[in-house]
């Protein structure tokens, strides 16, 4: 997760500044390419995935990512000019990627729901040993999903929105059309490094869940380190 911003960086400047169809879908295509790896590698490691499994997420991840940007490209170059349908093209990558990553996310972690994760008490020992929890899995998978659409909003919306709208931002753009490409890489940079830990601390990676929430077999179970008391909170780890 470290490398997220360094390595994703470059390929998010190159989708805000594609400005043809063809430009956006191979860049849309490296860019969840790259997804599909950072949310396989941050998976709850427990549950096994297999290379047919992982190819499949792969493809209905990438697929989709695809078919969002190519949809939206097309419907702007057909609605609008070409003038206008170049500027708008800028705007696709937002979109695109909170439809694409949420759905890269939620495909390729899926597998996750089906085995389920298993449950830990506060010391990080497993209360039921080779037994997992599909609610738990589910919690887990839907808030790291929330979390890569919210982390767009920041890449992919506010550099765009800066340079247009800051006067002395879009003043020294109009004076030197050169100065788009390394001023959208400087902002896009800053705003993925302050985004990305701040979508991800937004959901703990070990969450928590309520007894009565999980499966019944998880039910009253005692606590020996508690005087036998049943359990009323249990851990997991959702990933990142």
């Amino acid at each position: 997760m470290s490398g997220y911003v360094p390595f994703n960086g470059p390929i998010c400047v190159a989708m805000v500044a594609s400005q043809s169809t063809s430009a956006l879908l191979f860049w849309s295509w490296v860019n969840q390419s790259q997804n599909a790896l950072v949310n396989y590698y941050n998976r709850n490691a427990s549950s096994e995935m297999t290379n047919e499994t992982l190819m499949k997420s792969y493809a209905a991840a990438v697929g989709s990512a695809l078919t969002v940007a190519f949809g939206l490209a097309t419907f702007i170059q057909r609605r609008y000019s070409p003038a206008q349908a170049k500027n708008l093209l800028r705007w696709v990558a937002f979109p695109s990627a909170v439809v694409a990553s949420s759905l890269n996310c939620y495909i390729v972690r899926s597998p996750e729901i089906d085995t389920g994760v298993p449950l830990v008490n506060s010391d990080g020992e497993d209360v039921l040993p080779n037994e997992t929890s599909k609610v738990a899995a589910e919690r887990g998978v839907n808030s790291t999903t929330l979390s890569r659409a919210m982390l767009q909003a920041p890449v992919y919306f506010l550099p765009p929105f800066l340079m247009g709208i800051v006067p002395p931002l879009k003043n020294m753009i109009q004076r030197n059309p050169m100065m788009r490409v390394p001023m959208t890489t400087y902002l896009l940079l800053v705003c993925f490094g302050i985004g990305l830990p701040a979508s991800v601390a937004i959901f703990p990676q070990m969450g928590e869940i309520k007894v009565e929430e999980a499966e019944e077999k998880y039910h009253n179970l005692q606590d020996v380190k508690s005087d036998g008391r049943p359990y009323k909170v249990l851990y997991y780890n959702k990933g990142l």
